[in-house]
């Protein structure tokens, strides 16, 4: 088991191997973080509901929005987020207009 690269590395077929390798490696990261962030948007959305929507919806738009940019394979739940940061903020908009005030507590 080697933990350090070689000193007297040539430049041959192995090198294009590696390197592809590290890029499929890098890609398959990315994926993996953009689902990580539709499902992020999908819980922040949801929980944005109940507190903290003026927040969580924001944040929730912004990472499935992202997401949805970045190709991720939770499309779904990406939408889902999504819709839910929006519904943050229309449930915010209709506390807010229903008290009269510029914030809402149950």
């Amino acid at each position: 088991m080697q933990l350090t690269a070689p000193a007297n590395r040539t430049a041959d077929s192995t090198d294009s191997a590696d390197s592809s390798r590290t890029t499929r490696a890098a890609r398959r990261t990315g994926i993996h973080d953009t689902d990580g962030m539709a499902v992020a948007a999908f819980v922040l959305g949801l929980l944005g509901l109940l507190v903290l929507n003026v927040f969580l919806g924001p944040i929730a738009i912004a990472l499935a929005s992202v997401a949805l940019w970045r190709g991720t394979a939770r499309r779904g739940r990406a939408l889902l987020g999504l819709g839910l940061g929006v519904a943050d903020l229309l449930v915010l908009v209709a506390f807010m207009s229903a008290d009269s005030t510029l914030s809402w507590s149950l």
